[in-house]
């Protein structure tokens, strides 16, 4: 998910009483719940970042290492505005258990929305290099930022008008969060259900904005067919008003990745090949003296450019 989206899950947290339990609890969260994301400057790669993300800072070493790493340093910084002087009068007293309890908290919510959309995440690296996907949410859902954020500012409101029961707005908004993610599983579920006979290859795309529609994307090797025929792939469109549409079942061609020069001209491109590892759905644009890699879970025109490479062959 997108880093506002993370920071409010560990906002709302915080307001939902946890930021009581310990001084600096609040950044903790916040902090925390952003915490894997320290792998984002590997970008500055452009394509091959796509092997680096959300891999070994995802993973199980990091997710036991970083929460203690940051509960040490925000109890270094108490430490030292204490000494300073410049501590806040206000703040209270620093909890070490609760302050360790409350940095795993926060990075463990990381890894459990970024697995709920499509783009991937290796959960067990660097033990397995396997991705696991979630096809729940769009990575950026206006929905849940609205959600959480209302709770969140409610519940403050509330808490500085010296209101009673001022985390019940945040809350209801974890809540309303937890029911929204379960709703758009069971979406996602519809979309897929009755057509598992077809296509051996299925993915949901959640549509941005609008989580009553989905976006199916198949692919089809025909390997239950008599005579060998290029794998196709293509797309169907899903709303729960309407049901699968039947007539919006859209056969875009060969994915073309039998062709042997992609593998051949892959072994000298690094992005390509970090492209590869990464790629749920690869599928290849035939060009005499060129081969342009996409990802048919990316083909929006906006995204498109972000998410493909050019191989060419060795000079």
């Amino acid at each position: 998910m997108d880093n506002l989206t993370h920071s409010l899950i560990g906002a709302a947290l915080g307001q939902a009483g946890l930021k009581r339990k310990t001084g600096l609890a609040m950044p903790a969260l916040i902090i925390a719940a952003n915490l894997p994301d320290i792998d984002a400057p590997c970008a500055i790669y452009g394509i091959e970042s796509l092997s680096m993300r959300r891999g070994i800072t995802h993973g199980p070493i990091a997710l036991l290492v970083l929460p203690v790493l940051l509960a040490g340093a925000i109890w270094w910084f108490d430490r030292w505005q204490t000494k300073c002087g410049k501590r806040p009068e206000g703040r209270l007293p620093l909890h070490l258990g609760w302050l360790v309890g409350l940095a795993f908290i926060g990075t463990l919510t990381h890894p459990a929305f970024d697995w709920l959309n499509n783009y991937g995440i290796r959960l067990l690296e660097p033990f397995s290099h396997r991705w696991f996907y979630g096809d729940t949410l769009f990575i950026i859902d206006p929905w849940i930022i609205a959600i959480l954020g209302s709770g969140f500012w409610f519940s403050l409101r509330r808490e500085r008008r010296n209101l009673p029961a001022w985390p019940k707005p945040a809350r209801a908004a974890i809540g309303a969060t937890g029911g929204y993610i379960a709703l758009n599983w069971v979406i996602s579920g519809l979309a897929v259900s009755g057509i598992y006979d077809g296509p051996n290859t299925l993915v949901v795309n959640a549509v941005p904005g609008a989580f009553w529609k989905r976006e199916v994307l198949w692919r089809d090797d025909h390997l239950m067919r008599i005579a060998p025929l290029p794998e196709s792939y293509g797309r169907r469109q899903f709303s729960i008003f309407n049901g699968p549409e039947q007539d919006d079942n859209e056969d875009l061609g060969s994915t073309n990745m039998a062709d042997p020069r992609i593998a051949e001209w892959a072994k000298h491109n690094p992005a390509a090949q970090a492209f590869l590892f990464w790629s749920r759905m690869p599928i290849a644009e035939l060009h005499d003296d060129r081969i342009i890699l996409r990802d048919q879970r990316f083909l929006d025109p906006l995204a498109a450019d972000q998410f493909s490479v050019t191989l060419k062959p060795k000079p």
